[in-house]
């Protein structure tokens, strides 16, 4: 009986470090491929700084815009439209929207469609959902750009701008997001396109509450590419714990990266400063280094960007790049840096 017992005990001794030994060639293999993959990755990144991504063709897209009134959304609906796209133009302004529309009717007849909506609330959109639905089809590109930009020190806020920043710059994403992604991924064929800013990669002065918007749009790109590899349940199924620890654009491309969408695709770009007529007061030290960029040439950035089907993009292209580098270093050191530029806004009444 003893004997027994002794067998079984070593036995089982046996089966455990065949276990461990096991588990440990999974891991060496496991992080092997990474360094392989690793290695990989860099040389094709490498490769495209030398031979461009192809581009896309957008001919048969049905690109939904927000904030086409006027700006980099205008300039978007505009080009979107030269790319043979049908476009759907949003704007909580009724008038100058439907100038935008009117203005794309009249070069290319049937390709623009005008609806008014405030994007902040949620039934609106879902409501705006339906009637798009209906009367145009099946939303393929997404274009998240609607927002707002008090220039003024966080004292001069009170609760109410606040809140409408967040409403319009990141509740608005989510409104949006709610309504149009699922019909994407019933065709598992569409873009979405997440309009963030360099202030939200670094904090500027006069910009809190914004850059605290723009920061937490970033947050929500990543999150949706993951949530297309892992999960097919609904996306609000995470949105508070999205919002509160990641934000909104990491967080989406975390939940969608694992499920077999393989053609959805996110991006997210950070202009640095667009003359859209929001920063009235802008400080700008080099002009010629880092100068003002016209709305025309921002919205054109944006398309080649969502053809290329790129991740993100900061307008100019360097300043992202530079951002991640002096990241590396001590905080200090990153903060003289941006002292340096002296890039920034003056406070001033909207």
């Amino acid at each position: 009986m003893k004997s027994n017992m002794q067998s079984s005990t070593s036995s089982t001794v046996v089966i455990d470090q065949l276990e461990n030994v096991k588990w440990t060639l999974s891991i060496f293999a496991e992080v092997l491929l990474l360094l392989i993959k690793s290695v990989y990755f860099i040389v094709e990144s490498i490769y495209h700084m030398v031979v461009p991504l192809p581009e896309k063709s957008l001919a048969d897209d049905i690109v939904l815009i927000t904030g086409t009134g006027h700006g980099i959304g205008k300039c978007l609906a505009m080009q979107f439209a030269d790319m043979c796209a049908k476009v759907i133009c949003v704007d909580i302004n009724e008038q100058s929207n439907a100038e935008t529309a009117k203005e794309i009717n009249v070069k290319w007849k049937g390709k623009a469609f005008a609806y008014t909506c405030d994007v902040s609330k949620l039934e609106n959109v879902r409501e705006l959902g339906e009637k798009i639905k209906n009367e145009v089809g099946t939303v393929t590109v997404l274009v998240n750009n609607a927002g707002i930009m008090p220039c003024k020190s966080f004292e001069a806020h009170d609760e109410a701008t606040i809140r409408k920043i967040f409403d319009i710059n990141v509740f608005a994403h989510f409104w949006m997001l709610d309504t149009f992604l699922p019909g994407m991924k019933v065709l598992n064929k569409g873009h979405v396109v997440f309009l963030s800013s360099m202030a939200g990669v670094l904090g500027l002065k006069n910009l809190v509450p914004y850059c605290g918007s723009k920061f937490a749009v970033r947050g929500q790109w990543c999150k949706l590419y993951l949530y297309n590899r892992q999960t097919a349940s609904c996306i609000n199924r995470n949105i508070t714990f999205v919002f509160s620890v990641s934000g909104l654009s990491e967080a989406i491309i975390d939940e969608c990266k694992d499920d077999g969408y393989e053609n959805l695709h996110f991006t997210v770009i950070y202009p640095y400063m667009v003359d859209t007529g929001l920063c009235k007061k802008p400080k700008i030290r080099f002009p010629s280094l880092l100068p003002l960029v016209t709305p025309e040439s921002t919205a054109k950035t944006i398309i080649s960007a969502v053809r290329k089907n790129l991740l993100e993009l900061s307008i100019p292209g360097p300043l992202l790049l530079i951002n991640h580098i002096f990241r590396c270093f001590p905080h200090k050191v990153a903060m003289d840096f941006k002292d340096f530029l002296g890039g920034g806004v003056d406070a001033h009444d909207d």
